[in-house]
């Protein structure tokens, strides 16, 4: 544990040292917030405010990202920005999950995800550095991954055809939907063959995988999205965000709809970020899960072994 403290300390110091150099301001936002993340697959935590009712809405909801607030912080013109912070998801602990975790998120104005890329990458380069390891960088799109390690289209072929490679894996198929597929052929079937000394990066994503990312038009759509993987580890998600509040609150209405027809929480739309959208200027922005850089840092499936305390003995 001593051991995992000093290397989580020394990975905090180069972060700052990382954005401090190239002129990044970091910033803190809140915790608690009047509104939820939407995200079907992903489940917030609620408290209650006990004080007096001017103070604001009761019920909050802990954050499963800084996401929302860094971003009504761009619109309000703080220009490029970072938060190292601790975030929340309800029902997420086991081998790679701890309910409470750290996330480094940050944004570049003016940069779409490609350029991101680099940046992140480099960030993930130095990060190795601190335990005398380095990578290549192997960047592919998604639809050459998924013909390359599987032989299938993953916007083109059937249900059925995306089924075949998961053969013989017992899978509780009822209402899965096409993107449920995809998404298992990735963790199942790819994830694991990635290479332990490679950082893959999957770019152009289906537009139904958007979250809050800009799609770009043609046939198919693509959603200009990235994600980052150091070996079957996936590390970052990143977006050359969307600016657009009609489209934004769609997505979420959308969101809300499928998670009323699964019986879960309908947490509140963040209508301040929707009304602060049309003037936050156009840019690029990545989370990455620092529990899960520490775990590929120190080659270990287990991020009990990179925190002072999980959930479990919290």
């Amino acid at each position: 544990m001593l051991d995992a403290l000093h290397r989580r300390a020394a990975l905090n110091a180069l972060v700052r040292g990382f954005f401090a150099t190239r002129g990044v301001l970091e910033v803190e936002t809140p915790i608690l917030s009047a509104a939820g993340n939407t995200e079907p697959n992903i489940d917030s935590f609620q408290a209650d405010f006990s004080g007096h009712r001017d103070a604001g809405t009761r019920r909050r909801w802990l954050r499963t990202s800084p996401e929302f607030p860094l971003k009504r912080l761009l619109a309000a013109g703080v220009g490029d920005c970072y938060e190292l912070g601790r975030v929340f998801r309800n029902g997420e602990a086991g081998g790679r999950h701890n309910p409470e975790f750290t996330m480094l998120e940050w944004y570049r104005v003016g940069w779409d995800h490609h350029r991101l890329v680099g940046e992140t990458a480099e960030l993930v380069q130095q990060a190795l550095g601190l335990v005398g390891r380095q990578a290549t960088l192997q960047v592919v799109d998604y639809r050459t991954l998924y013909r390359q390690h599987l032989g299938v289209d993953p916007f083109d072929d059937s249900i059925e055809q995306l089924r075949a490679p998961l053969a013989g894996i017992e899978i509780a198929a009822d209402g899965l939907g096409r993107d449920d597929w995809l998404d298992l052929l990735m963790t199942h079937c790819i994830q694991p063959t990635f290479d332990d000394a490679v950082m893959t990066v999957v770019h152009d994503w289906p537009a139904s995988q958007a979250a809050l990312a800009r799609v770009r038009t043609g046939t198919p759509p693509l959603a200009e999205r990235f994600e980052l993987y150091l070996g079957s580890v996936e590390l970052a998600n990143g977006y050359h965000e969307l600016g657009d509040p009609r489209e934004q609150r769609e997505r979420f209405e959308r969101d809300l709809q499928r998670r009323r027809l699964q019986g879960r929480p309908l947490p509140p739309l963040d209508e301040a970020l929707l009304a602060a959208l049309p003037a936050m200027p156009p840019c690029a922005g990545v989370a990455v899960g620092v529990d899960r850089l520490l775990m590929a840092m120190q080659r270990t499936p287990r991020i009990a072994d990179v925190l002072a305390f999980d959930f479990a003995n919290a």
